[in-house]
């Protein structure tokens, strides 16, 4: 091995530990709300920080790893559905979509898909009613809300405008405050204001 590959693996490493892993706990809360599964997200990224480090030559330095690394995961996720189904060529993103949208969310996560981060962010009325959100309403709530991404960094990670997030960002945000307007009422909050 030459000492210009060992510089570039150092570095590799470097960028890796330093950018990608300090995003870990968000990834699993990401995974998990898509997947609806301890095990399933845990592999999901297992394999998003595998790909991840796999093609960290072609992340760039200074730009948001975070948002690199949820696309990769979005990304691995619809590949992999796709991978499972008997018609992988006729399987889109929508599709998988529609699987998560049942009017009831799976008894292990209508209880409480808080995981360790979310505890002391959301209440369980919140919590519950973001499980019953549609996936692309509970998808970009998350991104947007708990994570902290911008319009321009959700359009990347989702694939689609920016129109497209904000217009689903205002319905998501429109069907969970219907969702909460009794319990707000009942914690004192005026729901006029």
């Amino acid at each position: 091995m030459n000492k210009a590959s060992l510089n570039n693996r150092e570095e590799a490493t470097r960028i890796f530990e330093e950018e990608m892993l300090p995003h870990l706990d968000a990834m699993y809360n990401f995974a998990f709300h898509i997947t609806f599964n301890e095990d399933d997200a845990k592999d999901l990224v297992q394999e998003t920080f595998l790909k991840a480090l796999r093609f960290i030559h072609s992340f760039k330095t200074g730009t948001n790893a975070k948002a690199w690394l949820f696309k990769i995961l979005k990304n691995h996720f619809i590949n992999d559905f796709r991978r499972k189904s008997k018609e992988p060529a006729l399987v889109g993103y929508h599709e998988v979509e529609t699987i998560y949208n049942a009017d009831e969310a799976p008894q292990e996560v209508s209880k409480s898909f808080k995981t360790e981060p979310f505890n002391e962010n959301i209440g369980d009325e919140v919590t519950k009613a973001l499980n019953h959100l549609p996936v692309e309403f509970k998808v970009i709530i998350i991104l947007c809300d708990l994570e902290g991404f911008t319009y321009e960094e959700m359009s990347k990670i989702l694939d689609i405008p920016i129109g497209t997030v904000r217009s689903r960002l205002h319905r998501a945000r429109a069907v969970l405050r219907e969702r909460l307007i009794k319990y707000a009422a009942s914690m004192g909050y005026n729901s006029k204001e």
